[in-house]
């Protein structure tokens, strides 16, 4: 018994024709599925040392506020926010940063002169000038930056994702 293995023409440009089509849709499809998980992909740690000016510009034992944007990018969107620090000049050699984000509620607290405090509005959160917690609700210390200092300039290392 012998099989005829007969293809004709308009099967033949069939075949063909799906090949090059697979073939155009790898082509195109590939970069275009890259392209739309990419953003997913990329690391969303920054980690970075932000100038703060100036050391003579502080006076020392105030707690003086600093603030500062970052821009992150979340996909295709860009998203600029807005982050604070105290910096509190012990001595010509020696700065402290301190978050303004209350540790409780993620509220700003601001440096009140007259009981030399941080108060948080939203609870009545205290903190002294070390960031301890002084009395309220936070659980804990304000968070603290690392700094450092070159060429008269202060660093903050900042830390996000």
């Amino acid at each position: 018994m012998t099989v005829s293995h007969d293809l004709s023409r308009r099967d033949f440009v069939k075949i063909v024709m799906a090949f090059l089509g697979a073939i155009m849709a790898v082509v195109i499809g590939l970069p275009a599925i890259a392209y739309l998980f990419s953003p997913s992909l990329k690391a969303k740690e920054s980690d970075v040392w932000i100038p703060a000016g100036k050391l003579d510009s502080y006076p020392v034992g105030v707690p003086t506020l600093f603030s500062f944007t970052r821009t992150t990018v979340n996909g295709w969107e860009n998203t600029v926010n807005s982050y604070g620090a105290y910096i509190l000049k012990n001595s010509d050699t020696a700065v402290q940063a301190l978050s303004n984000i209350c540790t409780h509620l993620s509220c700003r607290v601001s440096w009140t002169q007259a009981v030399q405090e941080y108060i948080c509005p939203c609870h009545d959160g205290r903190f002294n000038i070390e960031g301890q917690v002084v009395s309220g609700p936070p659980p804990r210390p304000l968070n603290q930056y690392e700094t450092k200092i070159e060429n008269g300039l202060v660093y903050i290392h900042f830390k996000e994702g």
